[in-house]
């Protein structure tokens, strides 16, 4: 029997065993400048599918440890939706507003080619559909197109409708109702996916502080939705009902968590907690419920999905709606088995992926 040998948590090998990643792909080149990960986390329910994401990484090892997480996170994403895919992300280094050019989207898309269909792109943070065209021009293993070349389009606002389905559910089990009308909520990040989420709040009624990395994006989502623009490290300290991290993930972290000062975590940016197992338990103990990230801002996944599947843009709202009963019922779960409900909605999610997986071992 052979050994194996333990890993430094570390090294990138090390890394990649902690996350447990099928593949990790380096792509490299020199012409156009491009850098980029990809990570391929699970495959046993189908195709990695997860988007491209272009930011200016301070590091190439952070740049890896984002990659890492956000694929694993899109694996439990599809198990939990009942999505036949597996988890898969990539990010590209650097700034698109400098870097970002046809060429270098291009050559992306050769490496995408590559894989052979085990990695599906589509776009993520900084990324477009106009993006996404130049991708495929180089392979057809690209989702998120513009509706004129028969795609599904930005995903932005379906996976905005998902969240707030997701918070309606939490407010339920938080304030004994899921009418967000009078509630004050913080939402940290209003690009494409906080913006359309702001849009479902105000609606509603909700009354909102929020922020932005971007300092002009912020004072003109203020002024049109009517709300209070704080600064980036103010908005962890907001007397609100509801905490909406829309941005980067790792928000809730050692540094952040005792001045939140809310009953409700519910938003769409991936990886929220910094360690699952430290600060999920933190929350708990803190009275505040927590919807999964990766449950409740599912519903871009699903719109994609409705891409490759062929179903409609209606289909995949519809199927997005169920996000309100799915967070209920995780969140019943997680108080049910003493669990905390990141750790209940990975439970559910692995759950699914060792059964398909014995559903597939017969050839």
């Amino acid at each position: 029997m052979v050994e194996i040998q333990a890993l430094p948590e570390t090294s990138i090998f090390g890394q990649i065993a902690d996350h447990q990643h099928e593949q990790v792909v380096f792509c490299h080149d020199h012409e156009t400048g491009l850098r980029a990960i990809i990570g391929i986390h699970n495959t046993v329910l189908g195709p990695a599918l997860g988007g491209t994401r272009m930011w200016h990484y301070a590091t190439e090892a952070e740049a890896l440890n984002d990659v890492l997480r956000l694929s694993r996170g899109m694996t439990y994403k599809a198990a939990i939706s009942g999505l036949n895919l597996g988890g898969g992300k990539a990010v590209i280094i650097g700034d698109a507003k400098t870097i970002k050019t046809e060429a270098l989207l291009r050559k992306f898309g050769r490496f995408v080619q590559n894989l052979n269909g085990k990695y599906i792109t589509a776009e993520d943070v900084n990324m477009t559909t106009k993006d996404m065209e130049y991708i495929r021009m180089e392979t057809k293993h690209v989702a998120g197109l513009p509706e004129s070349m028969g795609g599904s389009g930005d995903p932005s606002p379906v996976t905005a409708y998902g969240t707030y389905m997701g918070m309606k559910a939490a407010a339920k089990k938080a304030f004994g109702s899921d009418s967000l009308a009078g509630k004050r909520i913080a939402v940290q990040g209003v690009g494409h996916v906080g913006t359309y989420l702001l849009e479902h709040l105000t609606k509603e009624g909700a009354q909102i502080v929020l922020t932005d990395y971007y300092k002009e994006r912020a004072e003109e989502a203020g002024a049109r939705f009517g709300a209070q623009v704080v600064g980036l490290d103010d908005i962890y300290d907001q007397e609100v009902d509801i905490y909406s991290p829309c941005a980067l993930g790792a928000t809730i972290n050692d540094d952040t968590i005792d001045r939140l000062r809310c009953a409700v975590v519910a938003g769409c940016a991936n990886n929220q907690l910094k360690e699952e197992n430290v600060h999920g338990p933190a929350l708990v103990e803190r009275g505040i419920v927590y919807a999964p990230d990766f449950l409740i801002n599912a519903g871009g996944l699903i719109n994609v999905y409705s891409e490759v599947t062929g179903s409609t843009r209606q289909g995949a709202l519809t199927q997005t709606e169920k996000i309100y009963d799915y967070t209920l019922q995780v969140l019943e779960k997680a108080a049910a088995e003493g669990l905390h409900p990141q750790q209940a909605a990975i439970r559910q999610a692995e759950q699914r992926i060792a059964a398909i997986g014995k559903v597939k071992s017969t050839y």
